[in-house]
């Protein structure tokens, strides 16, 4: 469509700054909106030429402008992969070896691990449970890993295990809203969102986050986990799919070709810009964003989804299946999106609730069950992104939203063995992206139920994944209804001892 006039962000932005504009609204008026309306539009054009448009320094007198500079320091990483592994895997079985339990197993647990605690469906006096399976040190670094995971335990010395995670929330959907956006509460941005917000888009074609789901159900906390909050809508989680339309609605309608429906984007974007004049509000401005980004995704997304594109020998390795709907196909689809620039990839995989009630939720047939599903596709993700010399600038984070007990669940007198929700203590790890390879940090009790060294709380970590983008958590924030927010609140600290 070479006739076809694109909609000239930046000439939205200089007719919104015109001061005509100031002052005209309720939401200026009351607000000011951090620097007005067109400072607003400012940040907003910024983000499409990839500038960071989401600083704030608060100044003498309280108020808060927003600082279009680059990133506060030096960024180790440029893009993050986040592998959550929905519903929180039992960190005693896979990351954090106890032989202790070993001569407990089966008796009634110690009388410090239930005083004062309380549990999501543990009832009486739980027996303890030790791992049935064995953990072997891999590697130069000596990390020991369960033999769950053989085909990570090859990159043993490229990541960095996290033994001593804890959190606030020992249920799924608070966990999970905690964990990304900062808040076990809804309505905060996701961490994603942030990124977004703070670094802008390095390809117009493609959203900045994207979000692949697989096992079969979304995360417990919902499409939440990876909305924008209060920030512009431009920067919200975009999910794709492996299967059928890869973007739900990007599709045109029967009977709607491209030419009429970038007519139609066009006509559109001009009877928002006339709104965004009359009104100046500047979530037009993204809604606006939205339906250009919309319009050229239609082009790109599909060839960045279609794996066919890959050698047999890739698709082999990762062991995907062109067309189907799996964890595997989303961590090939996550480097062919690292490829072209996309900010931030998050996989959210169902299935790691194991509470012990039947043979598809316990420790000896689903958890090994999701550890072949996950294992061989995050170990050649890992191998795929050192061959391409992308690992060195992409962050790559694996984890799920809190850990589990060391006794045995039983709920309802269960012959099952599986593990309750547990949030003082679980293992992640990272890689990449200026991590610190091959090293434990942290370190657990006997029982694998309390921290004894470096605790590192969810706001920490994200501290941490910030610092590693070249952002100080501190300083990067939005005002809303009059206050200053930010990704970790009123908490959070760098881990140095993660840093390389």
């Amino acid at each position: 469509m070479a006739s076809r006039k694109n909609v000239d962000p930046q000439d939205l932005q200089r007719r919104l700054v015109g001061e005509e504009l100031h002052a005209t609204t309720r939401r200026t008026f009351l607000g000011q909106m951090g620097s007005g309306i067109g400072g607003m539009a400012l940040a907003w054009a910024a983000a499409q030429d990839g500038w960071a448009g989401g600083f704030g320094d608060s100044s003498a007198s309280g108020a808060v402008g927003l600082d279009l500079s680059r990133p506060h320091f030096a960024p180790r990483a440029k893009r993050v992969i986040y592998l959550h592994m929905a519903g929180s895997p039992p960190h005693h079985d896979l990351l954090d070896p106890k032989p202790k339990l070993l001569d407990w197993n089966g008796k009634p647990c110690p009388d410090h691990l239930l005083d004062p605690e309380n549990f999501a469906f543990i009832k009486g006096h739980p027996e303890v449970l030790a791992s049935p399976y064995a953990f072997q040190p891999r590697g130069k670094s000596g990390t020991e890993i369960s033999e769950l995971l053989p085909e990570l335990s090859r990159h043993a010395d490229r990541i960095a295990v996290v033994r001593s995670m804890h959190t606030d929330q020992f249920n799924h959907a608070p966990a999970q809203l905690l964990l990304y956006t900062g808040s076990p509460r809804l309505g905060r941005p996701s961490i994603g969102s942030w990124i977004s917000y703070g670094l802008g888009s390095e390809n117009r074609d493609l959203p900045a986050y994207v979000v692949l789901v697989s096992g079969g159900k979304t995360p417990s906390a919902g499409k939440s986990v990876w909305g924008n909050g209060f920030l512009p809508s431009v920067h919200q989680g975009v999910q794709c799919r492996s299967d059928g339309d890869p973007v739900l609605f990007a599709s045109n309608p029967p009977g709607i070709d491209r030419e009429t429906r970038g007519a139609t984007i066009e006509a559109l974007a001009e009877l928002n810009g006339l709104q965004c004049e009359r009104n100046g509000d500047p979530e037009t401005l993204a809604r606006i964003a939205q339906y250009e980004l919309a319009f050229r995704m239609q082009v790109a997304v599909p060839e960045v989804m279609d794996i066919a594109h890959e050698s047999p020998e890739t698709i082999e390795r990762y062991g995907a299946t062109p067309g189907a709907a799996s964890f595997a196909n989303n961590c090939l689809l996550a480097r062919r999106m690292l490829e072209n620039d996309v900010r931030f990839i998050q996989l959210f995989d169902w299935g790691w609730d194991t509470h012990g009630t039947n043979p598809s939720d316990d420790i000896i047939n689903q958890l090994p069950k999701k550890c072949r599903e996950t294992d061989r596709p995050i170990a050649a993700l890992l191998d795929d992104l050192v061959e391409r010399g992308l690992l060195e600038d992409t962050l790559v984070i694996w984890s799920g939203e809190f850990g589990r007990t060391a006794m045995n669940e039983r709920r309802n007198g269960s012959t099952y063995f599986g593990r309750d929700h547990h949030p003082h203590c679980f293992s992640i790890w990272m890689a990449g992206g200026g991590v610190k390879p091959g090293i434990v940090h942290g370190e657990t009790c006997d029982f694998g139920a309390e921290i004894v060294k470096d605790p590192v709380h969810v706001h920490d970590l994200q501290a941490t994944v910030l610092r590693l983008l070249g952002f100080d958590h501190e300083r990067l924030i939005r005002r809303h209804q009059g206050r200053d927010f930010r990704l970790t609140d009123v908490h959070g600290s760098v881990v140095p001892g993660l840093l390389a």
